[in-house]
């Protein structure tokens, strides 16, 4: 089953895309964040996705959402904050091409997202489905993330860079074999790709 949300339709020929973490990169991550009112952008978020598409990159976010299969929000909740946040990036000259977000995990969900799937980050899915439905250029693409599973999805799907930001100020630099960039938030990335 795929889960996602496409404001694009498929590119005629291959693009490059910046695959965005969302929550810890584009808005506090707060835990579980699935309504406007817990929604905060961390400063500098929607400047970075702009210079992203200045730089010619397609923006798309892959998040894992595991609060869907926890029960903690529907993934209609999901979705109104999903199209709301297109909106937002939309008139930041930031238009999104694709929500993509994994609503399950292995041990802590339930039926039916208590699996071990292939897109929940660190696994590369979320990213190869989009590069199928979009006419992605894995190779030409980056992911900007929070935590050592984006790296490793980044890896994984064969992407050119990966950033790890540091939005909070408060987590120590991750450890991850996996080579990557850092920064402190996403204009920061935006800037140095």
């Amino acid at each position: 089953m795929r889960f996602c949300f496409t404001f694009r339709p498929r590119f005629s020929s291959a693009v490059k895309a910046a695959f965005l973490d969302r929550d810890g990169v584009i808005n506090v991550d707060y835990a579980y964040v699935h309504s406007r009112e817990n929604f905060h952008f961390i400063p500098g978020a929607l400047e970075g996705a702009a210079e992203l598409v200045r730089k010619g990159h397609q923006l798309i976010i892959v998040t894992n959402q595991s609060g869907i299969g926890r029960g903690k929000y529907s993934i209609d909740q999901f979705r109104e904050l999903t199209f709301w946040l297109a909106g937002v990036f939309a008139r930041n000259h930031a238009p999104l091409s694709a929500v993509y977000f994994c609503p399950h995990h292995p041990t802590h969900a339930f039926a039916p997202y208590l699996k071990d799937c292939d897109c929940r980050k660190p696994n590369p899915g979320m990213l190869l489905q989009a590069a199928r439905d979009l006419n992605i250029d894995l190779t030409q693409s980056v992911l900007i993330g929070d935590k050592t599973s984006d790296i490793q999805a980044a890896k994984a799907a064969g992407l050119s860079k990966a950033v790890l930001v540091q939005s909070d100020g408060t987590k120590p630099w991750t450890e991850c074999a996996v080579p990557h960039l850092q920064t402190k938030d996403l204009l920061a990335a935006a800037k140095l790709l």
